[in-house]
């Protein structure tokens, strides 16, 4: 098991997460059963531990972007402002400055000035930035979740990597990009599922009380049609999974291990599938929604055909 990339907002000594072990006997869902899968490969962690207010404008750097990209313009933030109350310092910060410093990350001027308004706005709410990280700790997911999707620049996948990274919350896993494809290559999601749809096919498991609100554009007759588990050939045995998502204690780490395997296996235009069975770690446990190893064809999920 290797150790999570430093440059991955959650990599490294200052990511806030630490090794854990979790029983990865007799997963009940294939979603399960690819994230344990995924724990053998990469990592098995339980996150947690970063601050609230620097989660959030370091999650604002990444986007677009890739994290080896948005890590050095996040230290070089952290060098200029964040030898006092980080929030204060970015309110009152002067936005071309801000954008010269953080320039490493593409769209720096969009960047900075989302950056501002939102510290001015946790200043004025909070007062503090120790204030606004003690709110994203100890508040419900969904109160946490609620006011970050009321800032400007902030989307789903931003609110669920604080909630993950800083609050330190179960039952999370943020969807981007690379979770958004290979979770719909595998079967997982529905083929035509928007980010949303993803989290909440891949949170399945997690209690209804622990889970917060969707957005997702999901119609209730696909979701009630839908089953992402079945019968799969497992290392020469039929193994019969159930329909679910995977459980709270699993999906951070999940989050973190899917999108490496995207980088290095399931990525958009070549999949290591296309190479054949061996060369793909998950092979047994994926549907290839979009796949075709026979002609070397790679359409995203959602242009292939949909049965009602």
């Amino acid at each position: 098991m290797d150790d999570e990339p430093a440059e991955n907002i959650s990599g490294g000594e200052s990511g806030g997460g630490a090794v854990a072990q979790f029983d990865s006997a007799g997963s009940r869902t294939r979603a399960e059963a690819v994230v344990d899968r995924l724990g053998e490969l990469y990592w098995r962690k339980r996150y947690g531990g970063r601050d609230g207010f620097e989660c959030l404008v370091r999650t604002i750097l990444s986007q677009n972007t890739s994290d080896v990209a948005s890590q050095p313009a996040h230290d070089a933030l952290m060098d200029h402002y964040g030898h006092d109350d980080l929030a204060t310092a970015l309110a009152e910060a002067v936005q071309s400055e801000l954008a010269e410093t953080i320039s490493s990350a593409g769209l720096y001027n969009q960047k900075s000035e989302r950056i501002i308004a939102i510290a001015e706005r946790v200043v004025d709410e909070y007062g503090s930035t120790e204030a606004f990280d003690r709110f994203v700790r100890e508040e419900s997911p969904s109160e946490v979740r609620g006011t970050l999707l009321d800032m400007n620049g902030v989307g789903p996948k931003t609110a669920d990597c604080v909630l993950l990274f800083a609050g330190g919350r179960g039952g999370v896993f943020p969807v981007d990009t690379h979770v958004h494809r290979i979770a719909r290559r595998m079967g997982l999601a529905l083929a035509d599922a928007d980010h949303e749809g993803v989290r909440e096919a891949l949170e399945a498991a997690v209690p209804a009380e622990e889970r917060h609100a969707s957005s997702s554009q999901y119609t209730d007759v696909h979701q009630e049609e839908f089953s992402n588990g079945g019968t799969y050939d497992v290392g020469g045995a039929e193994i019969t999974f159930a329909h679910g998502g995977v459980p709270p204690e699993k999906c951070g780490f999940g989050h973190t291990a899917m999108i490496q395997f995207g980088r290095e296996y399931c990525t958009a235009r070549k999949p290591a599938c296309l190479d054949g069975p061996e060369s793909c770690p998950l092979y047994d446990l994926c549907d290839r929604v979009g796949v075709y190893p026979e002609t070397g064809e790679v359409f995203d999920p959602s242009e292939t055909e949909i049965t009602d």
